[in-house]
């Protein structure tokens, strides 16, 4: 097995790109991650994306991407896995240049949301669910999901809507200082708390955007700068009534389980994490899923400042989905862009002497799950 590195990284700004196409901005990823990377012979392009064919009515971005960067007749593939799309995309690579397929590999994420009216994208974003079950014909919605776990959650333990706010106020206090999100407004915990209600107790502040944007990463057979130690990536129940445990995301666990093995560390070494908040309360969820805290105590850590700069291990250092933005398809690969710039010393948000970094890609209510974890390996 060949070791694999990240030898470029690309991002777009994530936000509303009016006068962007969604070419332009995964050309736009690519040619910057390729461009840090010293324009290396690519060997094949792996594109994460979710919804381009129902809201942009274009496909075959692998092939789009091949051609207009001059790369020849290699081989190309889009990955679709809701909104892990962009981290199942960065497995496939990895695992590709680890077994010796390939020596370079280009991927990249992207979504063009911001023009469709919210009726039209989330019928789209509704794709990512079971459309052939009791609960979508009953009107679930993944607000409505994850609502629900978040009263569960409540009803268990002595959470409150006050600590789904305290990840809300973090994240943008994160995303302030970078200059790639969506949201960097200040806010207060007060505004959070009293926002429009979108489905209880999930207010506007709870819910992650509908964003524009594209992210792009080189992998390269490298046993130096940013490895990959550790890739993995497991499956869950697509149903609410099907869960064994309500409060528990077992495909988060499984692949966390699996990451930490093939690494051969712990959660208690990692520095830096990003995670998948389409919710806050699926923060509170992960963190716990993760085995950085004991189930049901994901709250008083973030009560008690845990997975701020500080605590036990900062969290979503680049804002989170719910404020540096939630382009579905790239989502995954702006994880690994910030665990990148953490691991090489140039985040916005920078964790002093971060030498391992995980990133957590969550798709559909708990549908897929990838895990990665990564070491910077000095020269």
């Amino acid at each position: 097995m060949s070791p694999v590195a990240v030898s470029g990284i690309g991002m777009t700004a994530f936000g509303k790109h009016e006068n962007a196409t969604l070419k332009t901005l995964l050309m736009d990823a690519c040619v910057e991650a390729l461009r840090e990377a010293n324009f290396p012979k690519v060997d094949a392009v792996y594109i994460g994306n979710f919804m381009s064919g129902s809201l942009v009515n274009q496909e075959i971005l692998g092939a789009i991407v091949a051609n207009d960067l001059g790369l020849g007749p290699v081989p190309t593939l889009k990955v679709e896995g809701a909104c892990a799309s962009g981290g199942i995309a960065f497995r496939q690579a990895y695992l590709n240049v680890q077994m010796g397929l390939y020596d370079t590999v280009l991927v990249a994420g992207v979504e063009k949301m911001k023009h469709a009216s919210t009726e039209v994208a989330t019928k789209a974003i509704n794709a990512a669910m079971d459309n052939d079950s009791n609960e979508k014909h009953a009107g679930l919605t993944f607000p409505g999901f994850f609502g629900t776990l978040a009263t569960r959650y409540f009803y268990e333990t002595g959470a409150s809507k006050k600590h789904l706010a305290m990840v809300a106020l973090k994240n943008r206090e994160y995303a302030m200082n970078n200059p790639k999100a969506q949201f960097k407004k200040a806010t207060s915990l007060e505004e959070i708390m009293n926002a429009r209600m979108i489905t209880e107790p999930l207010g506007l502040f709870d819910c992650s955007p509908t964003t524009d944007g594209a992210v792009a990463v080189v992998l390269s057979k490298s046993e130096k700068g940013v490895v990959i130690k550790a890739s993995s990536q497991a499956s869950g129940t697509t149903q609410m009534q099907e869960a064994e445990e309500l409060l528990s995301i077992p495909a988060i666990r499984e692949s966390a389980k699996k990451a930490y093995e093939l690494a051969g560390v712990g959660p208690d070494d990692i520095d830096v994490v990003e995670l998948h908040d389409c919710f806050s309360m699926t923060e509170m969820l992960a963190i716990e899923e993760l085995g950085f805290f004991e189930k049901g105590t994901g709250w008083e850590a973030i009560e008690k400042g845990l997975t701020k700069h500080g605590g036990k291990v900062p969290v979503n250092t680049s804002g989170g989905l719910l404020s540096k933005g939630h382009p579905i398809g790239a989502t995954g690969l702006a994880q690994i862009y910030e665990i990148v710039s953490q691991l090489r010393g140039t985040s916005s948000n920078q964790v002093d002497n971060a030498r391992l970094g995980l990133a957590q890609n969550l798709g559909g209510t708990g549908a897929y799950s990838t895990v990665h974890i990564f070491e910077r390996v000095n020269s």
